[in-house]
């Protein structure tokens, strides 16, 4: 197996994702300076880095075919208004706002063996779990 350019997600993204992939930041563009505090950011520049490292790889079409299938489609949603770094700018860190959960009563999901797609267990309709 080759071994990979590079050893972490961290020096992926300073070394090769930011001095590669420039944008005019603020307004369409959002970015944070500690991207490394947005859980979702981590994930996405993650699975980006690992896609670049396996198709990097592929003689031909690789490169391309990470382009389209990977980068292209991660980008907008990455840097986006609405993004991981929505209420951030490249000088200053806000803490994203996080959603309240709260638990689902007793008997929700049915039994330990039922799967969750299965749904509540006495299939309640929908107007009283709104």
């Amino acid at each position: 197996m080759t071994e990979p350019v590079y050893e972490t997600v961290e020096e992926w993204v300073t070394e090769r994702f930011v001095p590669m992939y420039r944008r005019t930041l603020g307004g369409e563009f959002r970015w944070c300076p500690q991207w490394w505090r947005h859980a979702e950011a981590i994930s996405r520049l993650t699975a980006l880095w690992h896609a670049w490292e396996a198709l990097r790889l592929e003689a031909g079409t690789g490169m391309g075919v990470w382009y389209r299938d990977h980068l292209d489609h991660q980008l907008p949603i990455l840097l986006g208004a609405r993004g991981p770094f929505y209420q951030c700018s490249e000088d200053e860190h806000l803490e994203p706002h996080l959603a309240n959960v709260e638990p689902a009563p007793p008997g929700w999901w049915g039994s330990s063996t039922e799967s969750v797609s299965d749904g509540p267990a006495d299939e309640p309709e929908l107007d009283s779990h709104v």
